[in-house]
């Protein structure tokens, strides 16, 4: 069954979002996944003026699932997906071109990875930002967290 918050993606990967499915048990976020966090970059991303003119830092955590398994056991890069080539879609695009909001760079990053890398059944992208203009307190961050699964 199709949420309304749904995005629209290539043909070959049909993101979907968490909870959409009757048992969870089914879902591609179980098992192996490849970890990267803490990631920053700095963007000029936001719906102000000034970020896009000043930019600012963006912390970016990557969960992807996928079987680790024949790597584990061969001991071998080829048998799994580089940390780096994960790493270099998400600078490529945190660093890239300016968006208005944290969702459309968060979205860019989770398509771009199911689109390249086969192997990976779900991606989870979390942008953050630890300054935000509009906010005069101390705070961690501020961001946005999604989950894209492949269809089966």
């Amino acid at each position: 069954m199709k949420s309304s918050l749904e995005t629209t993606a290539p043909a070959t990967v049909e993101p979907r979002v968490l909870g959409t499915e009757s048992s969870e048990k089914n879902s591609s976020m179980t098992g192996d996944k490849l970890r990267l966090k803490g990631l920053k970059f700095y963007g000029h991303h936001g719906a102000i003026p000034e970020e896009k003119t000043l930019g600012q830092m963006f912390l970016v955590d990557i969960d992807a699932w996928m079987s680790l398994r024949e790597a584990g056991e061969s001991d071998n890069l080829a048998d799994t997906i580089s940390y780096v080539d994960i790493f270099s879609i998400a600078k490529e695009i945190v660093e890239g071109s300016p968006k208005n909001l944290l969702e459309a760079v968060a979205e860019q990053i989770a398509s771009r990875t199911l689109e390249t890398f086969h192997q990976i059944t779900a991606v989870r992208v979390k942008v953050s930002k630890p300054n935000v203009a509009l906010i005069k307190t101390t705070i961690d961050y501020l961001g946005v967290e999604i989950v894209r699964q492949r269809k089966h």
